[in-house]
């Protein structure tokens, strides 16, 4: 049932989204599995990408001993490279976060995890997201933990007042995994338990490249899940997968959730 024969949405035939559709439907248990396909489809640039941002900004500027070393030049470059990535942009969800909002609301979808740092799924309805590396829209109080919104510690940048500080002094973090830091280890624990039993691991926009990212499926597959990916390259774990649909995710998994509410 594999899609692999394909560069556009088109030619992903109507009965491969339906089979999936109704291996979902059967499932006692679906997971997905965002990368960063998901978020460039709203605009979002890549990072890693032949026009991705490290190309103009060098990511050792990003390390967390850069931080506790030198938070004011950290925070004025993390404004710049906030405003190469967004500038005055609105960024909004796309169809493929709806989709799989909608997926999760009717029960099709336990849990999503993504590498993504945008909150883009929690603004499209998404409610069981596991951050892996955070979100970008928040920033975190060293001292005392409190969390709030990141444009609060941009526009101090903004005016001059940096590093910005929380009411209590400490010093604000960027609340997702710097480079030279730990991922959460809830976060990390709660998603290698949910590949461990999962009945169907669904990749949409990842190339699988980042660790432990990158692991999951393989976990899944090892444990018995049904693999499916929707992604326009192949990955590490392509001939893994019964269903591998080389779609625009925007295209594909609104097919595919049309398909699994049809199949009620």
């Amino acid at each position: 049932m594999n899609a692999t024969d394909t560069d556009d949405a088109e030619s992903v035939n109507e009965e491969t989204i339906r089979s999936l559709a109704r291996a979902i439907r059967g499932a006692d248990s679906t997971v997905a599995l965002t990368g960063a396909g998901v978020s460039t489809a709203s605009g979002v640039p890549d990072f890693r990408g032949s026009g991705g941002v490290w190309k103009c900004h060098d990511p050792r500027d990003f390390h967390l001993a850069r931080f506790e070393r030198d938070p004011a030049g950290f925070w004025t470059d993390r404004l710049a490279l906030f405003e190469t990535m967004y500038g005055d942009r609105e960024i909004e969800p796309n169809a493929a976060h709806e989709a799989l909002a909608r997926l999760e609301s009717v029960g099709e979808l336990d849990a999503l995890v993504t590498q993504n740092t945008d909150g883009l799924h929690g603004d499209a309805g998404s409610e069981n997201v596991i951050e892996l590396h955070g979100n970008g829209s928040r920033v975190v109080c060293r001292a005392c933990g409190e969390r709030t919104d990141a444009d609060v510690a941009r526009e101090r940048v903004r005016e001059g007042h940096t590093p910005p500080r929380c009411s209590c002094g400490g010093l604000y973090k960027p609340d997702v995994v710097l480079f030279g830091e730990d991922l959460p280890e809830g976060a990390r624990s709660r998603s290698q338990a949910l590949a461990d039993n999962v009945d169907v691991f669904l990749v949409a926009g990842s190339s699988l490249t980042v660790e432990p990212a990158a692991s999951l499926p393989r976990r899944a597959a090892d444990s018995g899940a049904t693999l499916s990916i929707v992604n326009l390259d192949p990955t590490s774990v392509s001939d893994r997968a019964p269903y591998d649909l080389r779609a625009d995710l925007i295209d594909a998994l609104p097919r595919v959730t049309e398909a699994v509410l049809e199949e009620n």
